[in-house]
């Protein structure tokens, strides 16, 4: 099993439409065969300058480079990540 969790900011102001609209979004991710477990999440920590997480479980490699493959994925780092988020970090996880 794989955990693929991101976690980030966006340009948008908070609380905004557009901010809305990229969270709306990206609820298409959860849709693409494989994905398991899709989570849009609010980050709540003061330890860190991130508002937001999506997290998703894979149940191997395979079905997640078919994820990162997918044409629905792609399309949304082409026309909403890459213009929309500002900082991110993206973590990958796998059981010991």
């Amino acid at each position: 099993m794989i955990r693929h969790t991101v976690v980030f900011r966006l340009h948008h102001a908070k609380g905004s439409a557009p901010e809305a609209a990229f969270l709306d979004a990206a609820r298409v991710l959860g849709r693409i065969p494989g994905v398991e477990a899709f989570e849009r999440l609010r980050q709540v920590s003061p330890k860190n300058g991130f508002d937001f997480g999506f997290s998703m479980e894979f149940a191997d490699a395979s079905a997640y480079e078919g994820y990162n493959t997918h044409p629905d994925h792609v399309a949304f780092v082409r026309d909403r990540w890459i213009p929309e988020v500002a900082e991110f970090l993206e973590i990958d996880y796998a059981p010991l």
